[in-house]
């Protein structure tokens, strides 16, 4: 589950997300909550997580793992050491891990960590929120894919405030 602006970017080269803000959907439900209450973990990047620790308040209650190389336990303030974990590890490892853990539905977030998910077949369906928003640059929530990847179309459903949610389910080969 992702916002992308009309042109294909998730956030700006900065990490930052301040154009989601600008976007009149109060009162618009598209789906989150049902969403978070359907995973079992959150996996993200480290530019995600930094985004979201901007955010002030911690927003998931869900168990999070950031696959990074940079960041430690250490990196974080003391009142979420307990409640996120870091990894090394590749989708393919991560995936394995989680599934020993009991995880079987996983949310997998940040552009390069879900072209990596997508990258190794982990990716079963996607809800992107289209933003009416063109940036010119920044983050693609897609990248290289190594060959077509075909979706279904499962659902599209348009908002007042231009938002349109649309839902894909990866085809099996």
């Amino acid at each position: 589950m992702m916002a992308m602006s009309l042109d294909g970017f998730v956030a700006r080269k900065d990490h930052s997300l301040d154009w989601l803000n600008k976007q009149p959907a109060s009162g618009e439900d598209h789906g989150f909550n049902v969403f978070m209450d359907s995973i079992d973990v959150l996996v993200m990047g480290t530019g995600s997580l930094k985004t979201v620790l901007g955010f002030g308040e911690w927003p998931y209650s869900k168990p999070v793992v950031v696959l990074s190389h940079s960041m430690t336990t250490e990196d974080l303030p003391d009142h979420l050491r307990t409640r996120i974990e870091f990894s090394t590890e590749t989708p393919q490892e991560l995936w394995k891990t989680l599934d020993q853990r009991g995880f079987n539905r996983v949310y997998v977030d940040g552009g390069a960590v879900v072209q990596s998910f997508i990258k190794a077949g982990y990716v079963q369906d996607m809800k992107i929120t289209i933003v009416p928003i063109l940036l010119g640059d920044g983050i693609r929530i897609f990248g290289q894919n190594g060959g077509d990847i075909d979706l279904d179309l499962i659902s599209a459903t348009p908002f007042p405030s231009g938002m349109v949610d649309l839902d894909y389910s990866v085809k099996n080969e």
